[in-house]
């Protein structure tokens, strides 16, 4: 869709906007747009414009979704930096890349699919309605992609949507969410179909996840604020934990296991939940594998010294130090006392046994462990024991496609990437829509529209059938 055509068709709808009636007056009426004092009022300001969003044709849904791809786009670069300086994690050319693939690659409308039964009793129609307001959890390490991924998604569905964010990425998390609520209301003439308050906090959480209003909650983050919601007595979709590891067998085409291994691991400094945070790799072609991923921009470390001083850093009282979660190589190499070679490393490697710390802690920063095994069976054995069965991904480099079966059926992962680097999975540089939620302890999977919409049925009898 050109400018043009989104004009008219904005123009369009606006024309034919519905206001809502008398017997539709919500409870509160909103003083605020976009940010809010407190919880409830957000809320009630939401819901008031669930409601008149209702009452909007499909194509409403879809000039709101189209209006906020062209006009965030401009914004990539800004909320890239901004979120980079704010939280300190990651840096800005992948989050350019993370947050143009939640922009451009993240289905409208077109995911809610209808389906319909017919026969001599008559017709079954299936269509996704929506929820009311969805309360969404954003976290800092994926803070402007989550928020637009998810808006795309919660307003195809139909839905208004209250934003937590993670008080973390807090400037840059509430700047987007007031610009895509001026964008959503310069279409349809609807205010705070997203919102929020201006102080993000855990308690003002924990007041939007008891909220009479909230109809359904999506949270993206670790198990606690999952667990938290679980906890709330609504239907929560939510994103945890995970801890991929990638298997290496002796058939796969090595360079590219190499390069691909690099990329996603080193990607974003290793922020993304799919990145891989192990590698497994067959013996007889871990030299090799390891050669290639030096040739590519890793810095293997093989002191056994400095691997401790590398394992004091990064991993304290069994989990991430948080102070190093998405550096720089550089960074992290300095903390550890470590001379940092003059061109910065893309990651850093290192050959550690198969019950380290590296291998079984999520890190998310860009140290990778490398553990070698025997044969697949061994090494298909050590990844299922490393991903604790979390379900959440995996990622295999082989020709052999028995094999790849085989591990895809063991693991159960939401994402199972095969001979790819990891953020394939999310549909960067790969088939397949982008999703920033992966909702694996409560089953959804890779989230899209049709995910935050309730599949109704509506029957008609003795008729609509013309076979």
């Amino acid at each position: 869709m050109n400018n043009t055509e989104l004009e008219s068709l904005i123009r369009t709808i606006l024309t034919e906007q519905l206001t809502p009636s008398a017997t539709d007056t919500p409870a509160c009426t909103a003083s605020s747009v976009a940010l809010f004092d407190d919880v409830d009022s957000a809320i009630c300001a939401a819901h008031a414009a669930f409601l008149r969003y209702q009452e909007a044709p499909l194509k409403t849904r879809s000039a709101i979704i189209a209006a906020i791809r062209a006009e965030i786009a401009p914004c990539l670069s800004e909320l890239a930096e901004r979120a980079a300086a704010e939280t300190g994690m990651g840096n800005t050319a992948d989050k350019i890349l993370k947050n143009k693939a939640a922009l451009e690659n993240t289905p409208g409308i077109e995911d809610l699919k209808t389906t319909a039964l017919t026969g001599d009793e008559g017709m079954v129609l299936f269509e996704y309605s929506p929820f009311g307001v969805v309360g969404a959890v954003a976290p800092s390490t994926n803070p402007t992609e989550t928020i637009i991924n998810n808006s795309i998604s919660m307003l195809a569905a139909g839905n208004a949507i209250y934003f937590s964010p993670h008080p973390g990425a807090k400037n840059i998390s509430l700047w987007l969410i007031q610009k895509m609520e001026e964008i959503a209301f310069k279409v349809c003439g609807i205010h705070n179909l997203i919102v929020t308050v201006k102080e993000p906090t855990f308690e003002a959480t924990q007041q939007m996840m008891a909220h009479n209003k909230i109809a359904l909650l999506a949270i993206t983050g670790g198990p606690g604020i999952v667990n938290m919601g679980l906890k709330s007595g609504k239907k929560v979709i939510g994103a945890g934990a995970g801890n991929p590891p990638c298997l290496v067998d002796e058939t796969a085409e090595i360079v590219k296991a190499a390069q691909d291994i690099v990329a996603g691991a080193s990607f974003d400094y290793n922020l993304p939940c799919i990145a891989e945070k192990s590698v497994i790799a067959v013996d007889c072609i871990a030299d090799q594998l390891i050669q290639q991923m030096r040739e590519f921009g890793a810095m293997q470390i093989t002191d056994p010294q400095q691997i401790a001083q590398l394992r004091e850093v990064c991993i304290q009282k069994g989990a991430a130090n948080k102070s190093l979660v998405g550096k720089s190589p550089a960074t992290i190499l300095a903390a550890a006392g470590i001379p940092c070679p003059a061109k910065e490393p893309r990651l850093i490697i290192l050959e550690v046994p198969a019950n380290d710390p590296f291998v079984v802690t999520e890190q998310l920063m860009p140290v990778l462990p490398i553990v070698r095994v025997d044969n697949f069976e061994q090494g298909l054995q050590l990844a299922l024991k490393v991903e604790d069965g979390l379900h959440h991904t995996a990622m295999m480099h082989s020709q052999n496609v028995s094999r790849l079966n085989k591990a895809a059926h063991l693991m159960q992962t939401s994402i199972f990437v095969k001979n790819g680097p990891s953020y394939a999975g999310i549909g960067v540089g790969a088939e397949g829509f982008t999703t920033f939620t992966i909702a694996t302890p409560t089953g959804e999977g890779t989230t899209s529209a049709r995910t935050f919409g309730r599949l109704r049925r509506c029957v008609l009898t003795n008729g609509f059938s013309i076979r």
